[in-house]
């Protein structure tokens, strides 16, 4: 496989902090590479960076051979990169059929929008059930459904999770990652951030685990003993 996304050397900072020291890694297309560590790790950090939010102070972003880095976030959605943000940020006022509608709005005209939403819907039946619902009355689960399918109304070629499972009860937590390991079946590639490590690691092809800002360990979930892999990734106090 291709690294089909490569970050290398990236420091972001807030004021004079230092979220990210130097981080370097990659992302193979096809894979679900899923980013371990503990709160104040500088997780969420690296995808808002990623995802253009953030902007580096040093190092660089390349995708699909393209060097994206600094890139305002309507562009690197436009490149082929879609987030599904921590704690889901729906639109709450808004039906759940215009959130989707809205994870379309780079894609010129409306020619395949349509198909699309027919296709998500087919995908999650209780979205289809729930069209007309403003988003902010959904369950938890049903909200982390639709974040995912805003995100995918893009047709991103590589989907950045932020900890999907947070907040979830655990029947709906292993429906996530069903729909997680599906996504990947069919083909996403997916950078994963989850809290949930025994998950994560079950899914993932390859892991990085995150402390202090700086990458300390990258390989195959089995490379390392998972419960010293978890329990690393759960040191630490900081908000991230």
């Amino acid at each position: 496989m291709a690294a089909l996304l490569q970050v290398r050397d990236l420091v972001t900072a807030y004021g004079k902090i230092e979220a990210l020291k130097g981080v370097s890694l990659e992302v193979q297309e096809g894979s679900i590479t899923c980013l371990l560590g503990p709160n104040g790790a500088g997780k969420t950090t690296l995808m808002f960076t990623t995802a253009g939010i953030l902007r580096p102070r040093r190092g660089s972003i390349q995708f699909a051979g393209r060097d994206i880095t600094a890139r305002p976030p309507h562009a690197i959605v436009a490149a082929g990169i879609a987030l599904v943000p921590e704690n889901r940020l729906v639109f709450a006022n808004m039906s759940v059929l215009e959130n989707l509608r809205a994870g379309a709005y780079q894609r010129s005209g409306s020619a395949g929008i349509g198909q699309d939403i027919e296709r998500l819907m087919a995908r999650f039946p209780r979205l289809k059930e729930r069209a007309a619902q403003n988003a902010g009355t959904l369950s938890g689960g049903e909200q982390q459904m639709l974040a995912v399918a805003r995100a995918l109304m893009s047709r991103p070629k590589l989907l950045l999770m932020d900890e999907p499972s947070l907040g979830l009860a655990p029947l709906v937590v292993e429906e996530i990652f069903s729909i997680i390991a599906e996504l990947h079946r069919d083909g996403t590639t997916i950078l994963l951030v989850e809290q949930n490590a025994h998950m994560a690691l079950q899914v993932a092809q390859h892991c990085y685990l995150l402390e202090q800002g700086a990458v300390t360990f990258s390989g195959d979930p089995g490379s390392l003993a998972e419960d010293e892999l978890i329990r690393r990734a759960y040191l630490g106090s900081a908000a991230d």
